[in-house]
């Protein structure tokens, strides 16, 4: 099976790059440097031939406007071009619990969810939580000896398993929502943040923030009810990560 990746030179478009050729799939990379999500260039030609469409695309802003103006184009787009090339699945990679908090990238994808759910492609998403790379991403932004944290309560999942569980859905039938993948273990953000910090020997001091959006500290982006379950640790992901 021929299968596009959207975004696929980022965190997660990479390994569902190598996941699709593991199974055994061709992959046809859709980035920046190929085709022009926001005004539709080049998707017709990058998409003929595609069995499956696998959308991991990421917005380059992070406010409200922004988020929501990226993910309307580039979803309508994918979308078109999908249907006109005779896609027969597309799946999009979504965030567990964006429907609940409000924050301003999640505004974004509601938008994507919703786009997708009307579209004439048959189509599945797949609701993932935060990656184990995401307490990274936080100590990036300190700028002096302190790093605040969110104050958050996730379960956070491998993107390996979010890469091997969209190929899986991808070659399969649509499922509309699909039960939403995990890690095998809830952990706070500022915790995780910590064992980071000591595993690269860092001096700087991680504090977890005592204000936040509603429903982050207590869980809101954890899975509620059935969900599929990734098998790596956010121990043997430290593992790998140089000291």
């Amino acid at each position: 099976m021929k299968i596009a990746v959207a975004g696929g030179t980022g965190v997660v478009g990479r390994k569902v790059v190598e996941e699709v050729a593991r199974a055994g799939h061709e992959a046809v990379v859709l980035s920046r440097s190929n085709v022009d999500l926001t005004t539709g260039e080049g998707l017709d030609e990058a998409l003929s031939g595609c069995e499956a469409v696998i959308d991991v695309s990421n917005g380059p802003a992070w406010t409200r406007e922004e988020v929501e103006r990226f993910f309307t184009a580039a979803t309508t787009h994918l979308l078109d071009a999908a249907e006109r090339a005779g896609v027969r699945h597309l799946v999009a990679l979504s965030i567990v619990g964006a429907d609940e908090v409000d924050l301003d990238y999640y505004f974004g994808k509601r938008r994507q969810e919703a786009l997708v759910a009307a579209g004439r492609v048959p189509w599945t998403v797949l609701k993932a939580t935060q990656f184990f790379e995401f307490p990274e991403q936080v100590l990036s932004q300190a700028t002096g000896p302190v790093a605040r944290v969110p104050a958050m309560l996730s379960q956070p999942v491998a993107t390996e398993d979010v890469a091997t569980r969209l190929v899986e859905l991808a070659a399969g039938e649509p499922q509309g929502f699909a039960p939403p993948i995990a890690g095998p273990e809830r952990l706070r953000v500022a915790d995780m943040a910590r064992q980071l910090v000591a595993r690269r020997g860092d001096d700087l001091r991680v504090e977890e923030a005592e204000d936040g959006p509603a429903g982050l500290a207590t869980g809101g982006l954890t899975p509620k009810g059935e969900y599929t379950e990734g098998k790596r640790t956010y121990a043997e992901y430290l593992a790998s990560v140089g000291g």
